[in-house]
């Protein structure tokens, strides 16, 4: 049973393996001149004074290969639940084999236990030695970018479980649908759908953040933002507060609150400061996959009036910044990595389960 099933799948692995082996051979060729160009620019511009003309001569080498690989690892779990996990039963329907193959003295349960073992695992290795090689790759650019958690979701460990959970939830989806291309698009859909959600509202809380307070001066806050147009071209200028140095930190949220834990409204900043915070006023921003905020600072114009406005508001509120420290970065790998595989698992199980209960 298990060399039927590498059978069934060796093409579709033989052309990943390819297509692994090139982007391997592209890395080894342009890496060690990343580490060279790091090493001689990046690793001594303290020395210069001038960190940051040099982070970002350095951040656009190799910039196209690098956009490239990282969208390429991001989408790689997709495509082999789209074209590995949702036809490896679905055709089986289709085209009317599952009734050969479950009257040769197989069970159904074995049947679909080692084809799930062995495509899922050929999956994962494709998913993880693609991770290892590109996290390899980019380590000179990740530091260059200060933290770690700005290519979290195409680094280290996690590729791996979004690639088991997008085969096996693929495979569920044919079992589902019985049909190659339906399953296709709930799987998509269904995948999309859970790393979004989990991105979003899990990660965040996965562990209790934490926060730190700073007080809303126009002094030491480095550059207030705006956020949204007025007609004829205006920005509606606002305290967005820009996020503060924490090194190698993920910044979930800034928010500029008073001691209640109320948040600063548009209609508060107008009264207090005319002609600021008319247009629409964040209590925050939010970057689930970055280490800032999605802050814009104000034009120089602009900023002199949000200074003064910063100083009257810093009277009653403050700024709170909710983070994960640089620390966590693995604990949260692990953990992530974790669930999906249990997803996965759990995803297995139940298709087992429907398999020994589906008739013909």
């Amino acid at each position: 049973m298990i060399r039927f099933a590498w059978l069934q799948s060796r093409t579709q692995t033989l052309v990943a393996a390819t297509l692994l082996a090139a982007v391997a051979i592209a890395l080894a060729v342009t890496g060690p001149n990343l580490v060279h160009l790091y090493d001689t620019t990046v690793a001594g511009c303290a020395a210069d004074g001038d960190c940051q003309t040099a982070t970002t001569a350095f951040l656009g080498s190799d910039h196209a290969l690098r956009t490239v690989l990282d969208d390429l690892l991001v989408v790689v779990p997709a495509i082999i639940g789209l074209f590995w996990g949702a036809p490896l039963v679905a055709r089986e329907f289709e085209e009317g084999t599952f009734r050969l193959a479950w009257t040769q003295g197989v069970t159904r349960t074995r049947w679909l236990a080692v084809r799930l073992a062995v495509v899922g695992l050929a999956s994962m290795a494709v998913a993880g030695l693609f991770s290892l090689a590109l996290t390899w790759w980019s380590s000179p650019l990740d530091r260059a970018l200060g933290s770690p958690f700005t290519s979290f979701d195409y680094r280290d460990l996690v590729p791996v479980g979004y690639t088991a959970f997008a085969f096996v939830l693929g495979v569920t989806a044919g079992l589902l649908c019985r049909s190659t291309l339906p399953a296709m698009a709930l799987a998509l859909f269904t995948f999309v759908a859970a790393r979004l959600a989990f991105t979003n509202w899990v990660r965040p809380v996965l562990l209790a953040p934490r926060h730190h307070n700073l007080p809303v001066d126009g002094a030491t806050t480095s550059g207030f933002g705006y956020e949204g147009f007025l007609p004829f071209g205006a920005h509606s200028s606002n305290l967005q507060p820009a996020s503060p140095n924490i090194p190698g930190a993920w910044i979930v949220s800034v928010r500029i609150e008073d001691k209640a834990g109320r948040a600063l409204t548009p209609q508060l900043t107008s009264s207090v400061c005319p002609g600021i915070g008319g247009g629409s006023q964040r209590g925050g921003s939010f970057n689930p996959l970055g280490s800032g905020s999605s802050h814009q600072r104000a034009p120089a114009d602009a900023q002199q009036n949000l200074d003064n406005c910063a100083d009257k508001i810093g009277k009653t509120f403050h700024e709170v910044v909710t983070y994960q420290p640089a620390s966590r970065y693995w604990p949260l790998q692990w953990y992530e990595l974790a669930i999906y595989l249990a997803a996965a698992v759990a995803l297995a199980g139940f298709c087992v389960w429907l398999i020994r209960r589906r008739t013909a």
